[in-house]
């Protein structure tokens, strides 16, 4: 009786690995791709904002942050943005050969133009593009007049944002 029923369930057993055998294999594949899809995203944490000097002026790592960009009336300021990974350590910028500059890029929003604008430097300016290559992402703060605001950073990807900044970048113009 054991041999028989043995003898009848074999097929569906065969069957069940099998199965699960294709079904794994097929789910690995689509992880893989859903790598390379990924791929050009980044995973930031946080990010700095150094000086021409190399000093850190303001930092936002997982929400904390610290420092502020200060200024006097009509001085501009400009000011490198590097992103932090989970480790609070910075992510390497990589551009690869054929990547279209236009398609990701840092942009800033919400700030009052009448106190201070916040401009994003462009990777199209000549003599700047080495400059680029090494300190990564820039912005340019002008003091307009005196007061208060600040703005927001996203770190953009193909149209959408990778990143945006959990706090407004505070900026005193005095």
């Amino acid at each position: 009786m054991q041999f028989l029923f043995l003898r009848v369930i074999r097929p569906h057993v065969v069957l069940l690995l099998t199965s699960m055998l294709l079904f794994t294999t097929g789910c690995e594949d689509d992880d893989h791709d859903d790598h390379d899809h990924d791929e050009g995203h980044t995973d930031a944490e946080g990010f700095v904002l150094e000086d021409e000097s190399g000093a850190e002026v303001y930092r936002e790592f997982e929400g904390a942050m610290t420092g502020t960009v200060a200024l006097a009336v009509g001085e501009t300021l400009e000011l490198t943005v590097h992103f932090l990974d989970h480790d609070g350590e910075e992510i390497e910028h990589e551009e690869e050969e054929g990547e279209e500059d236009h398609e990701d890029g840092i942009e800033v929003s919400g700030f009052d133009s009448s106190i201070a604008t916040v401009e994003v430097e462009g990777h199209d300016e000549e003599g700047d593009h080495d400059h680029d290559e090494e300190h990564g992402m820039a912005i340019h703060v002008i003091g307009v007049s005196s007061g208060s605001t600040s703005f927001q950073l996203q770190l953009m990807h193909e149209g959408h944002a990778d990143y945006t900044s959990t706090n407004n970048v505070p900026v005193t113009v005095n």
